[in-house]
């Protein structure tokens, strides 16, 4: 009897060591490693190798969780099979030579958390689709050469904290949908080819830390509900063609650290901003 249970805890163990993601999984991530030019990463995956001892993976419960590897000279595409890494909750590919168009099953990752794919050559448009992933705290694309409207959907990003786009060839409006990401804590959207005013609704954003809209092609006054943002600890705004003095911004907004607007918007105080509404 005791010879059985040693034998049955000797084989528990083994099970537990040797466990191993599904196969639908480790071919995603194979797919990773072959459309990535995987041989000439920085840190490369024996694939002879369990899961679990793959550099940049993160196992739970036998499934992959988290994909870490920046730095880690990627070149080539994301395939689309990414789709099939279901539990994945956390996608680091930043700082890589990753090109192509986002594949369009990246927003059918729902349990994602945090999707980072910024320094890399990333084209085209954000995807349409991009509101399917609801537990999205975190998206930062910034540094690429994705270009089209900021898809709609992106208000559906509820649990948003980070929202960093900037320095890519984005067009068109703000979404009158950003209003809805209550939770949003970073706006970054500097250095793109955005342009229109700045909607009245921006005030419902009462979490907003950073609010960064340099670099664009924004008009027209600044809506008076701004000064209800007063958490708001740096203000970017420069190379825009906002019209009005707006000095009195950095005396009303009381924890503001880096604030930056053109000189002409600097030359005098103003009691209050303009309180137009919408153009949406």
């Amino acid at each position: 009897m005791k010879t059985l249970k040693i034998t049955f805890l000797f084989c528990l163990i083994s099970a537990l060591c040797f466990a191993e993601v599904s196969p639908n999984q480790k071919a995603a991530l194979v797919d990773l490693f072959n459309e990535t030019n995987g041989s000439s990463w920085k840190n490369t995956w024996d694939l002879d190798q369990p899961v679990s001892t793959w550099f940049g993976i993160t196992l739970e419960d036998d499934n992959v969780v988290e994909i870490n590897m920046s730095f880690n000279a990627l070149e080539g595409k994301l395939p689309e099979s990414i789709s099939n890494l279901k539990y994945l909750k956390v996608l680091n590919l930043a700082f890589n030579k990753l090109e192509g168009e986002l594949p369009k099953s990246l927003t059918s990752l729902i349990s994602l958390e945090e999707l980072k794919l910024f320094s890399n050559k990333f084209s085209g448009p954000i995807p349409a689709d991009i509101g399917n992933l609801v537990n999205l705290k975190t998206l930062e694309l910034y540094n690429n050469d994705l270009y089209g409207a900021i898809p709609d959907s992106i208000g559906d990003l509820t649990k948003l904290e980070s929202l960093m786009l900037s320095s890519n060839l984005l067009m068109g409006t703000l979404p009158s949908s950003l209003s809805k990401l209550q939770a949003l804590k970073v706006l970054s959207l500097f250095d793109n080819n955005l342009f229109g005013t700045i909607p009245t609704s921006i005030g419902q954003l009462t979490e907003l830390e950073e609010l960064v809209l340099s670099n664009n092609a924004f008009y027209g006054n600044l809506p008076g509900v701004l000064v209800e943002l007063t958490g708001l600890k740096t203000l970017l705004l420069s190379n825009n063609q906002f019209k009005g003095n707006y000095a009195v911004l950095k005396e009303v907004l009381p924890n503001i650290v880096d604030f930056d607007l053109d000189e002409i918007n600097l030359q005098e105080a103003v009691a209050t901003l303009d309180s137009e509404d919408d153009e949406d």
